[in-house]
Protein backbone atom coordinates (compact mmCIF):
# COMPACT_ATOMS: atom_id res chain seq x y z
CA UNK A 1 0.00 0.00 0.00
CA UNK A 2 1.42 3.39 -0.88
CA UNK A 3 1.99 6.04 1.91
CA UNK A 4 0.61 9.61 1.75
CA UNK A 5 2.16 13.18 2.03
CA UNK A 6 0.21 15.13 4.62
CA UNK A 7 0.70 19.11 5.04
CA UNK A 8 -1.55 21.87 6.49
CA UNK A 9 -1.81 25.73 6.74
CA UNK A 10 -4.54 28.23 8.05
CA UNK A 11 -5.63 30.60 5.18
CA UNK A 12 -7.41 34.22 6.30
CA UNK A 13 -10.79 33.65 4.64
CA UNK A 14 -13.81 31.42 5.19
CA UNK A 15 -14.02 27.42 4.91
CA UNK A 16 -16.41 28.73 1.55
CA UNK A 17 -14.23 31.12 0.50
CA UNK A 18 -11.44 28.16 0.62
CA UNK A 19 -13.87 25.98 -1.15
CA UNK A 20 -14.87 27.88 -4.18
CA UNK A 21 -10.94 28.36 -5.04
CA UNK A 22 -10.71 24.76 -4.36
CA UNK A 23 -13.70 23.60 -6.64
CA UNK A 24 -13.24 26.15 -9.26
CA UNK A 25 -11.22 23.61 -11.54
CA UNK A 26 -10.84 26.00 -14.61
CA UNK A 27 -8.71 28.49 -12.59
CA UNK A 28 -6.00 25.64 -11.27
CA UNK A 29 -3.42 26.50 -13.87
CA UNK A 30 -3.27 30.35 -12.74
CA UNK A 31 -2.47 29.46 -9.21
CA UNK A 32 -1.49 25.40 -8.53
CA UNK A 33 1.77 25.80 -10.60
CA UNK A 34 2.07 21.76 -11.48
CA UNK A 35 -1.46 21.81 -12.87
CA UNK A 36 -1.02 23.31 -16.65
CA UNK A 37 -4.43 22.62 -18.06
CA UNK A 38 -7.97 21.59 -16.01
CA UNK A 39 -10.91 20.30 -18.27
CA UNK A 40 -14.24 19.55 -15.99
CA UNK A 41 -15.37 16.28 -17.91
CA UNK A 42 -18.92 15.73 -15.68
CA UNK A 43 -20.67 17.51 -12.74
CA UNK A 44 -23.05 16.37 -9.88
CA UNK A 45 -26.76 17.94 -9.68
CA UNK A 46 -25.26 20.48 -7.47
CA UNK A 47 -22.71 21.59 -10.25
CA UNK A 48 -19.57 20.19 -8.48
CA UNK A 49 -16.99 18.69 -10.57
CA UNK A 50 -16.81 14.75 -10.54
CA UNK A 51 -14.55 14.21 -13.30
CA UNK A 52 -11.64 16.45 -14.32
CA UNK A 53 -9.24 16.03 -16.31
CA UNK A 54 -6.04 17.64 -15.40
CA UNK A 55 -2.33 17.70 -17.64
CA UNK A 56 0.36 17.87 -14.52
CA UNK A 57 4.21 18.65 -15.04
CA UNK A 58 5.46 18.45 -11.09
CA UNK A 59 8.91 17.53 -12.23
CA UNK A 60 9.66 14.28 -11.87
CA UNK A 61 5.81 13.32 -12.48
CA UNK A 62 4.57 14.63 -15.58
CA UNK A 63 1.37 13.66 -16.79
CA UNK A 64 -2.07 13.74 -18.20
CA UNK A 65 -4.78 12.08 -16.29
CA UNK A 66 -8.73 12.09 -15.21
CA UNK A 67 -9.69 12.21 -11.53
CA UNK A 68 -12.86 11.47 -9.80
CA UNK A 69 -14.38 13.79 -7.35
CA UNK A 70 -16.41 13.02 -3.90
CA UNK A 71 -18.12 16.33 -2.13
CA UNK A 72 -18.38 15.08 1.01
CA UNK A 73 -20.44 18.19 3.14
CA UNK A 74 -19.03 21.73 2.48
CA UNK A 75 -15.95 21.19 3.54
CA UNK A 76 -14.33 18.21 2.28
CA UNK A 77 -13.62 16.79 -1.28
CA UNK A 78 -11.59 13.84 -2.26
CA UNK A 79 -10.53 12.55 -5.25
CA UNK A 80 -9.53 9.26 -6.20
CA UNK A 81 -7.41 8.51 -10.12
CA UNK A 82 -10.06 7.10 -13.51
CA UNK A 83 -7.05 7.21 -15.94
CA UNK A 84 -3.60 8.12 -16.60
CA UNK A 85 -0.58 7.54 -18.70
CA UNK A 86 2.38 7.55 -15.69
CA UNK A 87 0.56 6.65 -12.55
CA UNK A 88 -0.55 3.50 -10.73
CA UNK A 89 -2.70 5.35 -8.53
CA UNK A 90 -3.54 8.81 -7.21
CA UNK A 91 -5.66 9.68 -4.29
CA UNK A 92 -5.91 12.42 -1.96
CA UNK A 93 -8.16 15.21 -0.45
CA UNK A 94 -8.88 18.77 0.92
CA UNK A 95 -10.04 19.10 4.37
CA UNK A 96 -11.00 22.22 5.85
CA UNK A 97 -12.12 23.55 9.12
CA UNK A 98 -13.10 26.99 10.90
CA UNK A 99 -10.25 28.42 13.30
CA UNK A 100 -11.07 31.83 14.89
CA UNK A 101 -14.86 31.70 14.69
CA UNK A 102 -14.82 30.83 11.28
CA UNK A 103 -12.92 34.14 10.00
CA UNK A 104 -9.95 31.72 9.27
CA UNK A 105 -9.84 28.64 7.61
CA UNK A 106 -7.14 25.67 8.69
CA UNK A 107 -6.76 23.27 4.73
CA UNK A 108 -5.11 20.18 5.35
CA UNK A 109 -4.09 18.76 2.03
CA UNK A 110 -3.73 15.00 2.18
CA UNK A 111 -1.93 12.95 -1.48
CA UNK A 112 -0.73 9.50 -2.40
CA UNK A 113 1.27 8.52 -5.53
CA UNK A 114 1.91 5.71 -7.10
CA UNK A 115 3.67 6.25 -10.57
CA UNK A 116 3.72 3.13 -13.33
CA UNK A 117 7.83 4.20 -13.98
CA UNK A 118 9.96 2.27 -10.84
CA UNK A 119 10.85 5.19 -8.81
CA UNK A 120 12.71 5.42 -5.10
CA UNK A 121 9.80 5.92 -2.43
CA UNK A 122 12.14 8.86 -1.25
CA UNK A 123 12.24 10.67 -4.59
CA UNK A 124 7.98 10.26 -5.05
CA UNK A 125 7.33 11.22 -1.11
CA UNK A 126 9.55 14.73 -2.27
CA UNK A 127 7.60 15.11 -5.20
CA UNK A 128 4.29 14.80 -3.33
CA UNK A 129 5.66 17.38 -0.41
CA UNK A 130 6.41 19.56 -3.36
CA UNK A 131 2.95 19.08 -4.76
CA UNK A 132 1.29 19.85 -1.61
CA UNK A 133 3.06 22.73 -0.64
CA UNK A 134 3.04 24.51 -3.85
CA UNK A 135 -0.45 23.49 -3.91
CA UNK A 136 -1.36 24.95 -0.51
CA UNK A 137 1.05 28.27 -0.55
CA UNK A 138 -1.00 29.06 -3.94
CA UNK A 139 -4.31 28.08 -2.63
CA UNK A 140 -3.95 30.78 0.83
CA UNK A 141 -2.16 33.40 -1.83
CA UNK A 142 -4.88 32.73 -4.31
CA UNK A 143 -7.80 32.61 -1.34
CA UNK A 144 -6.53 35.89 0.48
CA UNK A 145 -6.03 38.19 -2.67
CA UNK A 146 -9.60 37.57 -3.70
CA UNK A 147 -10.92 38.25 -0.21
CA UNK A 148 -8.67 41.67 0.01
Amino acid sequence: MAEHTQSSTTIDAPPAEVMAVIADFARYPEWTGEVKEAEVLATDDQGRAQQVRLVLDAGAIKDDHTLAYEWKGANEVSWSLVKSQMLRALSGSYQLAPVDGGKKTSVTYQLTVDVKIPMLGMIKRKAEKVIIDRALAGLKKRVESEAA
